[in-house]
């Protein structure tokens, strides 16, 4: 037996046994992935999510998942558009200004009452917007054609069988499918559901996205600046204010420092509310990208280098037991704007189950040269205008610098300029990603 043991060492931690990415796209001779390829790479890898019931104003902007189809007629049944006078046509074909017709006023029915007896011909019965026609009248004579009367009524122009009464079901039928499983309810589906008298509905839920904003530099906003060699955090409120834009439910934990421990912990304790996580920072070639460093013990990750300018790099996982997805964005803000719009947006909007997944791409007139870079999908910050004739126009809002977030405030568009292009000519078409409605 020897004198002296080997003193005992502990052992290293066991990294956990993720199950692997599903298998990603090749790269692209140079290495790079193209954007095409890693965004609908991250749109596979996730799954919208389980349809649940919602009330109704809960689920504006939300995507159906069932059909409907309307148990009533709207209108329910024949009533009058108008204020005025319940009436048979007949008895006032021949009423002028010069020579109007008088007719006794019978009765008056309410919007929600009955009328209280039938029409009889020779009469009119006073009636408000919304009230059920009474039986035997055909028309309606409003307040302006008459001298409004209680007793007797005299009425100045002539109307016509049918005059301002909504017949039944003229607008939607019983039986009539309204919407269809995928269909994307906006405040005026709202108003048809209730009208039809849905409370609830069967949606796909708002994805909840955690945002996350890493780096030792960073101070929360509203609080003052320890070193003029710090910045404010503009990023996590940049990605929340997007992804809430974009449907989401949103939770902003802000900034985290550096340290590997604390950013392991926050990633940790946010992953049981969240259906997708955001970061931002900490994945490119630096050396305190934590990021990049800690994420691959929490789950199946990679990191990668896409063709685009800005964002070049990017990274992917889904991290924990659940395999949440989770998208790490570059640090500068326009990269991780920009980063947003072609990455992040799709991959809500599928957990949303809305279609399509990205903008839906127009054209614009370039105003000056624009220059690119080869081998890059540049995407500028653009302004849109319109000529005389409203065509689309477009410029730069100032450089390419992916730290220009005051350019980026200006900007309602991203400017795409192809791979093989170094230079757009004024007067070119160039092909744009609206950032704002009404362009």
């Amino acid at each position: 037996m020897p004198l002296f043991g080997r003193k005992k060492t502990e052992d290293a931690p066991v990294r956990p046994a993720w199950d692997p990415l599903p298998l990603p796209p090749p790269a692209r001779p140079d290495g790079l992935r193209s954007l095409e390829d890693h965004r609908d790479y991250l749109l596979s890898c996730v799954q919208e999510l389980p349809p649940f019931g919602q009330q109704l104003l809960d689920a504006v902007d939300l995507a159906l998942c069932e059909e409907i189809v309307s148990p009533i007629s709207l209108p329910g049944f024949d009533n009058t558009a108008m204020d005025g006078y319940a009436v048979r046509a007949q008895d006032v074909a021949a009423a002028t200004p010069e020579a109007p017709i008088r007719l006794p006023v019978v009765g008056e029915v309410a919007a929600g009452q009955a009328a209280p007896h039938k029409l009889s011909p020779g009469t009119a019965m006073k009636i408000m917007t919304g009230a059920p026609i009474p039986v035997g009248a055909d028309a309606i004579v409003a307040y302006e054609s008459t001298d409004r009367g209680a007793a007797d009524v005299e009425i100045y122009v002539p109307s016509e069988v049918g005059q301002h009464i909504r017949r039944t079901g003229e607008d939607v039928a019983a039986g009539q499918r309204v919407f269809r499983d995928g269909d994307q309810l906006d405040p005026r589906s709202i108003g048809l559901l209730a009208a039809i008298g849905r409370d609830k509905v069967l949606v796909r839920p708002r994805p909840r996205v955690v945002v996350v904003a890493t780096g030792s530099e960073l101070v929360e906003p509203g609080r003052e600046l320890p070193s003029e060699f710090q910045i404010y955090d503009s990023n996590s409120y940049l990605l929340a204010a997007a992804a809430r834009a974009a449907g989401a439910q949103v939770y902003r934990v802000g900034m985290v420092s550096d340290d590997p421990d604390r950013v392991r912990e926050l990633i940790n304790d946010q992953l049981i509310r969240a259906d997708l996580i955001l970061t931002t920072g900490g994945v490119s070639q630096g050396d305190y990208d934590v990021v990049k460093a800690v994420m691959p013990e929490l789950g199946a990750t990679e990191f990668v280098q896409v063709a685009m300018q800005p964002g070049k790099p990017q990274g992917f996982g889904l991290i924990g037991g659940e395999r949440i997805p989770m998208i790490m964005l570059p640090g500068n803000p326009v990269s991780a704007f920009v980063s947003f719009e072609a990455f992040a947006r799709p991959v809500i909007r599928k957990l949303m189950g809305v279609t399509p997944h990205t903008r839906a791409p127009v054209r614009a007139r370039a105003t000056h040269a624009m220059g690119s870079t080869m081998s890059r999908r540049q995407l500028a910050r653009g302004i849109v205008t319109h000529d005389d004739d409203g065509n689309r126009l477009v410029s730069l809002a100032g450089g390419h610098g992916s730290h220009l977030i005051g350019n980026l405030a200006r900007a309602n568009a991203l400017v795409v300029l192809p791979e093989e292009t170094d230079l757009v000519a004024a007067g070119e078409q160039v092909e744009v990603w609206l950032l704002s409605e009404g362009l």
